[in-house]
């Protein structure tokens, strides 16, 4: 299972705003809780609809980073830590967001993806996302 290159495809999903090709990771039942205390997306229809809405129209000029990636020793649970900048359409502001993720694989897609993230209002004048430092633990 190679995890690394999931997220990576997650992350060029992103940057590319592709929900096609963010659908390719996730299972056909797959929970997606872009807010833990909100019910989950559900289905990979309902996650292509999420980041048509949320990614592609309510987002533009996206740079993220894997910043650290964690492997449970149940060899199916990854923790994944990256950064992001991009313009808050809605908002009409640059943010930055950190983000660490708790997905579940079965085989090499996602079956479920809970989000634990913090944004913050950023502007040109500070320092760039630093160089991702990736680190793997466990199994």
């Amino acid at each position: 299972m190679d995890t690394r290159k999931t997220i990576e495809t997650y992350l060029r999903a992103w940057m590319t705003q592709d929900p096609d090709l963010i659908v390719t990771i996730f299972t056909d039942d797959a929970t997606y809780h872009e807010r833990v205390l909100q019910e989950p997306i559900r289905t990979r229809a309902g996650i292509r609809n999420y980041w048509q809405t949320k990614v592609v129209q309510e987002q533009a000029n996206i740079e993220a980073h894997l910043i650290n990636l964690y492997s449970a020793d149940d060899g199916t649970t990854v923790i994944a830590e990256w950064e992001a900048i991009f313009d808050d359409l809605v908002q009409g502001q640059r943010k930055r967001m950190r983000e660490v993720a708790i997905l579940e694989f079965e085989g090499e897609q996602i079956a479920s993806l809970r989000e634990y993230w913090a944004s913050e209002p950023w502007s040109p004048d500070r320092p760039a996302v630093s160089s991702a430092v990736e680190r793997s633990a466990g199994g």
